[in-house]
């Protein structure tokens, strides 16, 4: 080994040991600290003033739709509270029945009343295991019926007026009275908050 490389090898081995290798120093330990990992989680309309009913229907027709315009959702909230005031097991008239003892009018949060959209609650509750009298059952319903279905892509456009969207509301719901429902759905637009 050449004289120049030995005094190379000399001095790494000095820094190594100065550097690297402390033996006057205390060991540290070694902690390990968790880490909490926040995920931002995306924005919906919230209505903090309303019952858990409202709020689960409310929820959702956004997680099950494309539905992101306030003025739509309360708009549907209108509608749903003029015909039910979001009880589901009520019968047309106000009586409180399970499904099958409701045999006249309309049943439930949307008033299934003609004769194959009572069945299809009932068909659909059925086939998917669910109680057609209970709110959860009836929204699924609802969110998946066809004629909801068949209006759906004119709820989920946005920048329209509640007034606008009352045109689909009665196309998916053919009320013979329009009631409150215009009313209501302004009171949602004004309960609805975005976090």
């Amino acid at each position: 080994m050449k004289p120049m490389q030995f005094s190379l090898l000399a001095s790494i081995a000095a820094i190594y040991t100065i550097f690297v290798y402390k033996p006057s120093e205390p060991q540290r330990e070694v902690v390990s600290v968790p880490v909490v990992i926040e995920y931002q989680t995306s924005k919906t309309w919230r209505c903090p003033s309303c019952s858990p009913e409202e709020k689960y229907v409310l929820k959702q027709l956004q997680e099950k739709t494309k539905i992101s315009d306030r003025n739509a959702l309360a708009t549907i909230m209108g509608n749903i509270k003029q015909e039910s005031r979001f009880i589901s097991n009520i019968c047309e008239g106000g009586a409180r029945v399970p499904y099958d003892r409701c045999y006249r009018g309309g049943y439930g949060i949307i008033q299934w009343t003609s004769e194959n959209r009572y069945r299809g609650l009932g068909l659909f509750a059925e086939k998917y295991g669910c109680d057609p009298s209970e709110i959860k059952c009836q929204t699924r319903y609802m969110i998946n019926e066809p004629v909801f279905q068949k209006n759906l892509p004119r709820f989920e456009g946005a920048g329209q007026s509640v007034s606008q969207y009352m045109v689909p509301s009665y196309y998916w719901l053919g009320w013979g009275i329009k009631g409150k429902r215009q009313v209501y759905a302004y009171q949602y637009v004004n309960k609805l908050i975005f976090s």
